[in-house]
């Protein structure tokens, strides 16, 4: 006992380590330089917006856009900056501008023309844009005469799409395009078709036709909307170069059923229609 009453007591001493560099920490050095490198790229691009062309400005985004190999312009500067080399045809990023041989093939482009000139652009959407305008006016009288009856124009309606100028006939009440149930067009049908031959005529594009019914009042076992709407489409087709359109013109025949219905009521005779596209393409 006396021998342990005489020990040295032993002293446990806890330091607290603080890291960081002193009271305030560290962490306010890597938001600074957050910060400041933030600050120099901002800065940077306001230099390079202020600095380069309109051009330029599109090569430095393409360099940036994981599909610059389909961009028709890639590389920022002019000349022997552009991004190209002599060999231009056997890059990925092709402009057609450049040819390392006399006699470079289509497969290699290089021709000088890259078949997206802007300026061939332009003019065929005027002029298909014209064609349009002057096909309004002789269906709907437009700043002149009509050359359908009032009773006929009441059958057409026209719009303009991403496809091209569609020609819709539908119809009316006690006014139908076809004998009820089969493709046998009425003398209206006939007298419409070949109106739309004359007026497609103006132009040389494609030609789509399409066919569309009204939804049958009963379920039917067999509903013949499918096939119907084929026929019809089909029948309009041949009124058409009956009417002188040519038939290399015709792209497309396609049969709709009662899946696009025009109305919201899905049994209107409204939805009983056709539908004549002159497609933007030219055939």
């Amino acid at each position: 006992m006396g021998g342990r009453d005489n020990a040295a007591p032993v002293i446990i001493k806890r330091k607290k380590v603080v890291g960081g560099g002193g009271h305030h920490g560290g962490a306010w050095k890597v938001a600074y330089a957050d910060f400041v490198t933030a600050m120099m790229a901002f800065f940077m691009l306001m230099w390079l917006l202020n600095a380069t062309t309109e051009k330029q400005r599109k090569g430095i985004a393409d360099y940036f856009n994981p599909t610059v190999p389909i961009n028709r312009i890639s590389g920022g500067g002019d000349g022997a900056f552009g991004g190209e080399s002599v060999f231009s045809e056997s890059s990925i990023a092709q402009n057609g501008t450049g040819a390392s041989s006399v006699l470079p093939s289509d497969q290699e482009q290089a021709m000088g023309r890259t078949g997206t000139d802007p300026e061939n652009t332009d003019s065929d959407q005027a002029e298909f844009d014209a064609v349009v305008r002057k096909i309004e006016e002789m269906l709907m009288g437009i700043g002149g005469e009509s050359m359908v009856t009032e009773q006929l124009a009441k059958h057409i309606v026209t719009r303009v799409t991403d496809e091209g100028l569609i020609v819709e006939l539908s119809d009316l009440e006690g006014d139908p395009l076809f004998e009820p149930r089969t493709d046998e067009p009425t003398g209206i049908a006939v007298e419409l078709s070949e109106m739309v031959a004359r007026v497609f005529s103006l132009a040389s594009n494609g030609v789509a036709v399409n066919g569309h019914l009204a939804a049958a009042p009963e379920v039917l076992r067999e509903n013949p909307v499918w096939d119907l709407s084929t026929r019809r489409a089909q029948r309009m087709r041949g009124m058409l170069e009956s009417a002188g359109l040519e038939a290399r013109r015709v792209e497309r025949v396609t049969g709709y059923g009662d899946r696009k219905p025009a109305l919201r009521n899905p049994m209107a005779a409204g939805n009983n229609r056709m539908e004549f596209v002159l497609l933007r393409s030219k055939t």
